[in-house]
């Protein structure tokens, strides 16, 4: 089976953007995606291009265009989270963004109308049935399938930094999980997600697609929903890792680090180098303690099981970066990483939130709606 993957200008950037629809009198999650829809599509005399169905009524998802810049991608999400707004707020709906939503029983929600989520429900069953969960995906452009294997490989030793920075699930139906990112494991209960497998080429993952289509496993490529993944039709490595994000700010952080890290190793590629490729083993284990610990966790960093502080490891991480973020034009939404280590990652905001006001997770979900107006990390 031969996949033709679309080439995209280098280092070109794309991000989606999940949005959590809240009553705004209950603070719970409440169906309205499909008259926001329709509503964007009156005012525009046709279906808007960049709002989306998701799994649940209670989400919409926004896209971008093709960008050049992080900052350009920041400004088209602004512009249409505004058009959003407009359309929700008549509804009584207010809109945010996090891993999870900290209450909401995932039983109470309704499905889109979309053949393919109803498909995907009566496969998974409970599995699919309680993905009330929300993420960001950042799609970075690279020129050849054969690329893009290698470098999603290569960016699989840097998911814990990605996962930590982004963690803001540590709710679930009213209780704390004692995670950082439970959405994290929640996802992995679908059988093709979770990280990806690590392929030699093109050629194998060509192989794995057919095997899986003919198999009846998944339909299309887009049934496979890894960590990071090769996004064929788009010409992108998809790094779909990050939890929900809350800001603007965040969400530039999360884009630049993307961006950022592609160009590096698409640059060593050009120049001849073979990518390292960290062991299956410890990818895993780095996962689940970004999931549990976040910005606390130790990470194993060599075969002898070295481990040295996440938080250290992204603050080198980010030095490292800065000077590709200067060509690339990112350095200030790079640079907010400092603010998200400031600060806390969602998941620690949250919680502080809660504490300051007797446990009360109605007080969160206000703070995670506040965050998203005001398009930056509340300070402690």
């Amino acid at each position: 089976m031969q996949i033709a993957f679309s080439g995209s200008p280098r280092s070109s950037i794309g991000v989606e953007w999940e949005l959590e629809l809240v009553d705004r009198a209950t603070g719970e999650l409440r169906s309205g995606a499909t008259e926001i829809l329709s509503e964007l599509a009156r005012v525009r005399g046709a279906e808007h291009p960049k709002v989306k169905h998701e799994l649940l009524e209670s989400c919409v998802e926004i896209i971008t265009s093709v960008c050049g810049t992080v900052g350009e991608a920041l400004a088209d999400l602004e512009g249409t989270v505004g058009e959003v707004r407009l359309a929700a707020d008549p509804l009584g709906l207010d809109l945010m963004c996090s891993g999870s939503h900290p209450t909401t029983d995932w039983s109470t929600q309704s499905i889109s109308p979309s053949p393919r989520y109803h498909k995907l429900i009566e496969q998974m069953q409970w599995m699919a049935r309680q993905m009330q969960i929300f993420g960001v995906h950042v799609h970075v452009g690279v020129q050849s399938g054969k690329k893009a294997v290698s470098i999603v490989n290569a960016l699989t030793a840097y998911i814990p930094h990605l996962l930590a920075l982004s963690a803001s699930s540590p709710y679930w139906t009213g209780t704390d999980t004692g995670l950082a990112s439970y959405r994290s494991k929640v996802f992995e209960g679908l059988p093709t997600a979770g990280p990806p497998y690590l392929l030699s080429g093109w050629p194998q993952f060509e192989e794995l697609m057919e095997t899986l289509i003919a198999a009846g496993t998944i339909s299309t490529i887009r049934d496979i929903w890894w960590d990071i993944r090769p996004h064929p039709d788009f010409g992108t490595v998809e790094l779909r890792i990050f939890d929900g994000l809350p800001t603007l700010l965040e969400i530039g952080v999360a884009a630049s680090l993307s961006q950022c890290l592609v160009e590096v190793l698409s640059t060593q590629l050009d120049r001849g180098y073979t990518l390292p490729v960290p062991h299956d083993w410890i990818i895993r284990e780095n996962k689940w303690r970004a999931a549990r610990y976040g910005l606390g966790a130790e990470i194993i960093v060599d075969e002898r099981g070295t481990t040295q502080p996440l938080r250290e490891s992204i603050v080198g991480l980010v030095h490292e970066l800065e000077p590709v973020a200067e060509r690339l034009g990112c350095a200030e939404q790079l640079a907010g990483a400092h603010t998200v280590l400031a600060h806390g990652p969602s998941c620690e905001r949250q919680r502080r939130v809660a504490a300051s006001h007797g446990g009360d997770l109605r007080a969160v979900v206000d703070h995670l709606i506040d965050e998203m107006r005001s398009g930056r990390p509340a300070a402690a």
